[in-house]
């Protein structure tokens, strides 16, 4: 078979079988098992995959890693409901369509990425209320899960929908304001529109037992208890220096419920951070539901978190000592998935971001000079609106803060920013570092982002050390 038949033999299974059956059929193909991430995993029925960007295919060292270690793949940015439909009714799928191509090409499977999310909603979605938002989320659910129907392993129909703090409930958002049903719905959404994917409900600071992980574990089982197709968890993950003691306590506790469960967005700061990749793999491969891991970018120049480097490969894609004690970590032993879930078939404090700057040159000169520090803007722009990466870089000598200047032109607004705090929504907006950020060694970088309605031509930041 071709590697596309592969994986769609692979969907036609349920649950943890799926997995188990489509990643044995990779697993067969690879002669390099065991010594790869994708590859250790798959001898346990499991994934290990990489969110990767579009933009990024172009780069050797970038893909050369993708096609070597993983076999999942899941779009940062481009399947979010800004990117598939910036006008309403009017569907893009190129950059997505341009990720899954290729995974489906190497035998790769695909995690979607991700249906509604309260963030990065088009500009026309987030000034709508009421049943139009909600008959507009639904139809956006049905179009899109429609369209790759056979092509997505497991969906991301939520993300992100219950808040942080001790009480365990929702987000406020424009969906929730829709209902509280709306989760439910969505997922029998989902469910119409492609009856072989799996489900999952994906979101932060759910790594322990705590109020938050206890709201999401209370509407799964009230879920399952009822017949709501949802067939998995995901737990982003997003750690520095330490992993929650009751971390794989968690996870099983909700493999219990009847769902499988995965880690989606892992990315892991601080000095323990080997050990710490080490524990988090450990405990998946202790929860037979534990279908497989995901790691939040490539290198860790492609990580959102800049400066921070929480990722397994260095900016020049050589292995770190996190990356070895993955790898070993996938070889030391774990419950092998072999056999299907009971139950039938069928996400930071990030907000998961967008995560990678666009491949295409800055498109405006770098302002500043020696000594001081300069701002160069390239952007992704599409009808009705943009995502502007900003990368801040210092003169001749280290700068301890920064602020930069723009002005955004008539009718562009501001609905997401991360790794920057801004002053402004529109017009002239000063853009300082956060606290991670700030200090920028002699002639090095770091970067900042926002998402905008409207257009970003002509955008031009200037640069101010502090």
């Amino acid at each position: 078979m071709t590697p596309t038949k592969r994986v769609r033999a692979g969907l036609a299974l349920t649950g943890a079988g799926a997995i188990a059956a489509c990643l044995a059929m990779v697993m067969a193909s690879a002669a390099s098992a065991g010594t790869t991430l994708g590859g250790a995993a798959a001898e346990k029925g499991r994934y290990f995959g990489a969110a990767i960007a579009a933009g990024k295919l172009g780069d050797n060292t970038y893909v050369t890693i993708l096609n070597r270690e993983f076999n999942s793949v899941t779009p940062e940015n481009e399947m979010k409901w800004a990117s598939t439909e910036p006008t309403q009714g009017t569907f893009t799928f190129g950059n997505a369509d341009r990720i899954v191509n290729h995974a489906a090409g190497r035998g790769m499977m695909v995690r979607g990425h991700t249906l509604l999310w309260h963030a990065q909603q088009p500009g026309w979605a987030e000034g709508m209320s009421g049943t139009a938002l909600r008959n507009a989320a639904m139809n956006h659910v049905t179009r899109v899960a429609t369209y790759y129907r056979g092509k997505i392993h497991t969906w991301d129909v939520v993300n992100e929908a219950f808040a942080d703090g001790g009480g365990g409930g929702r987000r406020d958002s424009n969906l929730q304001r829709t209902g509280n049903d709306w989760i439910e719905v969505a997922f029998r959404t989902a469910r119409a529109a492609d009856p072989g994917a799996r489900l999952c409900y994906n979101d932060y600071n759910t790594d322990g037992v705590n109020a938050k992980s206890t709201g999401i574990y209370n509407m799964v089982r009230d879920f399952k208890s009822r017949g709501v197709p949802i067939d998995c968890v995901g737990f982003q993950s997003h750690l520095t220096n330490s992993v929650p003691g009751d971390y794989q306590a968690n996870l099983q506790r909700f493999a219990d419920l009847g769902v499988d469960v995965q880690i989606t967005e892992l990315d892991i700061a601080g000095a323990n951070q080997a050990a710490v990749y080490g524990t988090v793999t450990r405990a998946c491969l202790a929860v037979a539901r534990c279908t497989g891991i995901t790691v939040w970018g490539i290198r860790d120049s492609d990580s959102w978190r800049t400066g921070q480097n929480p990722l397994l490969f260095d900016g020049s894609g050589n292995k770190k000592a996190a990356y070895t004690a993955t790898l070993d970590a996938l070889n030391g032993g774990g419950t092998t998935v072999t056999t299907p879930p009971t139950s039938g078939p069928p996400t930071t404090p990030p907000t998961t971001p967008p995560t990678t700057p666009p491949t295409t040159p800055p498109t405006t000169p770098p302002t500043g000079g020696p000594g001081g520090c300069t701002a160069t803007v390239t952007l992704n722009q599409w009808n009705g609106g943009f995502v502007a990466t900003v990368r801040v870089t210092a003169g001749s000598s280290a700068i301890n803060g920064w602020r930069v200047t723009t002005t955004l032109p008539s009718g562009a607004t501001v609905s997401n920013a991360w790794s920057a705090n801004r002053s402004a929504s529109s017009g002239t907006v000063q853009w300082t570092n956060v606290d991670y950020n700030g200090r920028v060694a002699a002639g090095q970088s770091t970067e900042f982002g926002f998402q905008s309605s409207g257009t970003g031509a002509g955008l031009a930041p200037t640069c101010t050390a502090s």
